[in-house]
Formats: C-alpha cells, structure tokens, sequence
C-alpha cells in the first residue's frame, strides 16, 4: 500500500463537521474518560503482588534452610 499523504483526503478535508440529529454531543467529561487509564484485569496487580510475596517468602526460607548461620 502506498502512502500518499493528505492528498488523498483533499476531497473530503474541507467539509463541515457532521453534527448528528439523532445522538446527542458527548461531554468533554465523558469523552476524556473514554482515554483514561483504567484496569482491565480488576485485581491483578495485587494477585501479583501477592504471588511475588509468596515466592520471594519461599526464596527466603530455603536459603536460611540451606544455610542457618546466615552464611551466603
């Protein structure tokens, strides 16, 4: 495919911005919120998180297990 620039939008550019009839204009409140962040995944973070705690917890205990003195 070609990449041929604004040119290939010369015949529309110039036209009005379409105001619809039938559905209202949208706030800048709510148009705004349709690009703000947000968790797609509600409570992953702290699965995480909680996983990792877990893991550095395991770490921890088979390497004082492994070596009691705290000798590394």
């Amino acid at each position: 495919m070609e990449n041929k620039g604004i040119e290939a939008y010369n015949d529309i550019i110039e036209l009005p911005h379409h105001v619809s009839d039938k559905h209202p204009q949208m706030s800048l409140d709510k148009r705004a919120a349709q690009f703000a962040p947000f968790a797609a995944l509600t409570g992953f973070e702290a699965a995480i998180s909680e996983t990792e705690r877990i893991w550095e917890q395991m770490v921890e205990n088979e390497i004082l297990h492994e070596n009691p003195d705290g000798d590394f």
